[in-house]
């Protein structure tokens, strides 16, 4: 670890100490240089589509920064994307925001006035950047430039053809590609002009008294590999000669999918080559998700004319996809890479999507308000390693119907309606195989009622200004 690294961690660390530790009568220590915030969230990747987990697809650059950084391997997430986005940015579960938040939704998933990541950053100095999908809000009055944003790029809804950028064909949100929320029309792949808006913002921006660049935050929400899943041909190029699979079609929708995850782990190393570039590699913390599982076969509903997709993600060896409450659904890809402050190792304790917001905090020294009251907790010390660090409060997950909560190894799957909950310990069986909740009921009575005390504190009933809106 080189020596400004350690001053930095060392000051980072002091400041997070006196901000816990509460009031002191000495005056504070000067603000610690803030890291600059590389968030990036792939959309419905698989856990096995990468090259980490032995997937079928080519990602060299990903793979390197999970071995030169922090493998998050028990990292989860809500079940499809609008609740996973909304738990990121707020630091809080989903569920609080009403029901138009469990779910896949066009409506505002956010209350007016909601403190996000890009609001506290901002605060603080940042320059804040979206580039890539919103999906918190079709409308441009909901859009990301209301929760803290000072620019933004991409789609409104929840997916994009990534040739038309259009979304559903008969949805009066059809069309939302836009710049700070001003709609146009520019021709291209989805992917990479995403990538080219966020490599915009990473290497120019605002510069202080000093003439010293200001921190930022860029958030690269992409559209890969959601479907319509293609890419352009020098991506496919590199599976030439590979057999995925004998039936024609299902081999073409496979190298599509392996396509655009390639694309995708190239993208990101175009952001790695500009940091390093620009002298901004040591001073910049990179953390990588997806928002949930990846969905194994699919039907394209999209405006465009891409095929479906018979063949597509793998969760494999989880149990479970997209949508649904087994590992498959909620355990994704995830790694956090900072070189000399995250030293190499995989981090087994669990953390959810909802921590990243208060675990920023602590590294730049952002004091919250008391009425966040935030669902997520400061994960930094199971980050940094390298002590286990288990997660000191469950972690819980809803749809719209059913939840499932995780406490240490145990985890129940209440689904709602008429299914039987399920029960599992993830210690001993990682992949779902046995159902526990007909021999261990005193584990059933105790996750249920920590289940019902979370799903208390949810709004139930459509915010009032929403009632009659298309979604």
């Amino acid at each position: 670890m080189r020596t400004h690294t350690v001053s930095l961690f060392l000051r980072i660390t002091l400041l997070a100490t006196l901000w816990l530790s509460g009031p002191v009568l000495q005056a504070a220590p000067p603000a610690p240089q803030r890291p600059n915030i590389l968030l990036i969230v792939a959309d419905d990747l698989g856990w096995a589509d990468v090259g980490w987990h032995r997937g079928f697809a080519q990602t060299p650059v990903m793979d390197r920064l999970v071995a030169e950084g922090v493998e998050l391997d028990r990292h989860y997430v809500q079940p499809v994307c609008t609740p996973t986005r909304t738990a990121l940015l707020s630091g809080r579960y989903p569920g609080r925001f009403g029901p138009q938040a469990l779910a896949p939704s066009n409506l505002r998933a956010l209350a007016p006035g909601t403190p996000t990541l890009a609001s506290a950053l901002r605060s603080l100095g940042y320059e804040t950047s979206l580039c890539g999908k919103w999906h918190l809000g079709a409308k441009p009055q909901w859009g990301p430039n209301h929760y803290g944003f000072d620019h933004s790029y991409g789609s409104l809804t929840g997916a994009a053809d990534p040739w038309t950028h259009l979304y559903r064909s008969k949805s009066p949100y059809k069309d939302t590609w836009h710049r700070d929320l001003n709609f146009f029309q520019e021709p291209g792949n989805a992917t990479e002009l995403v990538a080219a808006e966020a490599l915009k913002q990473i290497t120019s921006g605002r510069t202080d008294a000093a003439g010293r660049r200001v921190p930022w935050f860029v958030y690269v929400p992409f559209h890969a590999v959601h479907t319509p899943v293609d890419a352009p041909p020098e991506y496919k190029k590199l599976y030439d000669g590979v057999v995925f699979d004998a039936d024609p079609a299902r081999q073409d929708s496979r190298l599509r999918m392996a396509a655009m995850v390639s694309q995708l782990d190239a993208k990101i190393g175009a952001f790695l080559s500009a940091l390093e570039t620009t002298g901004q590699r040591t001073n910049t913390l990179i953390i990588f998700t997806s928002d949930n599982g990846g969905t194994e076969s699919l039907k394209n509903g999209y405006e465009g004319t891409v095929a479906d997709s018979p063949l597509n993600s793998e969760n494999a060896p989880l149990r479970g996809q997209k949508n649904q409450f087994y590992e498959g659904g909620i355990r994704v890809c995830a790694f956090a890479n900072w070189p000399g402050v995250l030293a190499p190792r995989k981090m087994e304790a669990a953390m959810h999507a909802v921590d990243w917001f208060p675990t920023l905090a602590r590294l730049t020294g952002y004091i919250p308000p008391a009425e966040i009251a935030w669902d997520g907790v400061d994960r930094w010390d199971a980050l940094a390693g390298p002590g286990p660090a288990p997660r000191p409060k469950p972690i819980y997950i809803a749809k719209k119907k059913g939840a499932t909560l995780i406490d240490g190894s145990w985890k129940l799957i209440a689904p709602g309606g008429r299914e039987t909950p399920e029960l599992y310990d993830l210690a001993s069986d990682p992949f779902e195989t046995t159902d526990l909740a007909a021999e261990r009921s005193d584990q059933m009575d105790r996750l249920e009622s920590l289940l019902a005390k979370e799903q208390a504190l949810d709004i139930t009933e459509l915010p009032a200004d929403l009632v009659g809106i298309h979604d």
